[in-house]
């Protein structure tokens, strides 16, 4: 019993040590701790040097640095290091050392100061396998001392048994709503923070990430827009450094197995699977040049046609809103075009998985511009005016894009043509996410 054997020596054998140093040191009251500690440096070597015979000296002041670590105060804990206090001594509890307590208590300069001494930056404790830089990136709060860490050198890419990163950890942190690592995040990834790191079990920045979109699917409407924002800032971030939102996170290279178990979608299938409810997400992705299909597995796995057409499909069956179906019919039309301008040679879907729309006249305009024609071949290559619409439509951006198109130098005839032709769509909003009724 590791644990009741640490406390029994922390109360019979050097407490009163460590008793006799806090009350040097002032550390029992707080609102005096800086006139004590100024006035009382000199009683405290003095104590020390009184008891460095003591059979349990080392242990007391050890802990002893832990104890004014936690309290910021700087001069006694170099009094301490002086006189022989270990930086690697593990509170008997928790297991932390002296700079695992300065990170969770926030206190940068202590933590420059143990890193003078010596301390591991990269040290882990043996019960949460976490190491300091690990700490720091889990609260926003913790920023500054995240920040001394990696300019005193610490490990960006450091892994713990499981192969988690200290970005990987302030992702798993982070749910959108009280806690919003996006300043830590950004600070691992200017760092040099791999963000395709991989833990054993498959995680990685955009699987967080995709958990963070079905919480928002999943929560109230409240809850889906302050998540969907931290969302967008966070994927704005991995897509600069160079990550695939698009690389389905099923294991292998051919896709799932009759019967097998189906992994985490990708970021832009969750995406184009909810469009209608994802959609400032789905634009940025798309935006960003993210691929419009699997890029693991290619067009066998998903392809945004195909997500896109099947949301419509279902969304719209028994609808009898007409305001709901123009914003379906819009948001589709704007996303199908920004894979258009982003990707002129992205095939078409097959004539065949679109059949079964082409009896819905609401989908007509739709599969007209961005499906097979119906007496061409499939593979037929969209119309000149088709690439033309979509390219503009991609620099004017989705977000007021009808006074943007009336601002242009052209014919009122071409300017209808950028614009979606469904006359019910009110103007689309660029940063809420919806929740998905039918999965709460």
């Amino acid at each position: 019993m590791p644990f009741l054997h640490g406390f029994r020596r922390i109360v019979y054998e050097y407490q009163p040590l460590v008793d006799a140093v806090m009350y040097v040191v002032g550390i029992e009251e707080e609102e005096e701790v800086a006139e004590r500690n100024s006035e009382g440096e000199g009683v405290l070597v003095e104590l020390l040097e009184k008891e460095a015979e003591s059979a349990v000296f080392e242990e007391g002041i050890s802990y002893a640095l832990l104890k004014v670590t936690e309290r910021g105060l700087a001069s006694p804990a170099e009094i301490l290091l002086r006189h022989g206090a270990d930086l690697n001594f593990e509170d008997p509890v928790s297991y932390y050392t002296a700079l695992h307590v300065a990170v969770l208590k926030n206190r940068p300069r202590m933590v420059q100061l143990l890193a003078r001494n010596g301390a591991d930056l990269n040290r882990r404790d043996r019960i949460h396998e976490s190491s300091p830089l690990d700490l720091a990136s889990e609260e926003l709060e913790r920023l500054p001392c995240l920040r001394m860490l990696l300019d005193l050198g610490a490990d960006v890419n450091a892994r713990d048994r499981n192969g988690k990163t200290a970005l990987l950890h302030a992702l798993a942190s982070s749910d959108g709503l009280t806690v919003r690592n996006t300043d830590n995040i950004q600070l691992l990834l200017e760092k040099g923070a791999d963000v395709r790191a991989t833990t054993q079990d498959g995680e990685t920045a955009v699987s967080s990430l995709v958990f963070l979109v079905k919480e928002a699917l999943e929560g109230t409407e409240e809850d889906a827009s302050e998540i969907g924002r931290f969302c967008l800032a966070v994927a704005r971030l991995l897509l600069v450094h160079g990550a695939d939102p698009s690389c389905c996170l099923t294991p292998g290279d051919m896709g799932p197995e009759p019967g097998e178990e189906v992994g985490e979608p990708s970021l832009t299938q969750t995406c184009l699977e909810y469009f209608d409810l994802l959609f400032p997400l789905a634009v940025l992705l798309l935006e960003r040049g993210g691929p419009f299909l699997c890029t693991r597995h290619s067009a066998p796995c998903w392809t945004g046609h195909g997500l896109i057409f099947g949301r419509l499909g279902s969304a719209l069956a028994g609808s009898q809103d007409p305001v709901l179906e123009a914003e379906l019919l819009t948001k589709a039309e704007l996303l199908l075009d920004l894979a258009l301008a982003s990707s002129p040679h992205l095939p078409l879907p097959p004539r065949a998985d679109l059949r079964h729309f082409e009896r819905d006249p609401r989908l007509q305009g739709l599969l007209f511009l961005h499906g097979s024609p119906p007496r061409d071949q499939d593979a037929a290559p969209p119309q000149l005016r088709c690439l033309c619409r979509a390219a503009i439509r991609r620099c004017l951006g989705p977000w007021h894009l009808q006074s943007k198109a009336q601002a242009l130098p052209l014919p009122d005839s071409l300017k209808r043509y950028l614009l979606p032709a469904h006359k019910h769509c009110s103007e689309l909003s660029p940063d809420c996410f919806k929740p998905h009724r039918t999965l709460r």
